[in-house]
């Protein structure tokens, strides 16, 4: 399992890289550094899951917060390259009402 979160930053959008396991350890990874880009004025946070294979619920409630902390930051987030069970996953637990995805 891949732990380490890449995250590219242009301008006013960070591009965050999940890994193919987001669990609490690779979560708070991700949290973290949307956090540090939106404290930096980031006002759009991708998300990539292009690697992605499994998110558990605490993967899940950090994703909340995120989307909560760029909410609270006037900040757009975006999921991409999402695997359709994945899609189904976040639509089922009501994420998509709060997130575009790309």
């Amino acid at each position: 399992m891949n732990t380490n979160i890449i995250i590219r930053a242009e301008g006013e959008k960070a591009v965050v890289y999940a890994s193919d396991y987001l669990n609490k350890l690779s979560g708070e990874t991700i949290e973290r550094e949307c956090r540090r880009q939106l404290d930096m004025g980031c006002k759009m946070l991708v998300v990539n899951f292009a690697e992605t294979e499994i998110v558990n619920s605490i993967g899940i409630s950090i994703l909340l917060g995120v989307i909560d902390a760029a909410q609270n930051a006037g900040a757009k987030v975006i999921f991409s390259d999402v695997k359709a069970e994945t899609i189904e996953l976040f639509e089922m637990l009501g994420l998509t009402n709060h997130v575009m995805l790309n």
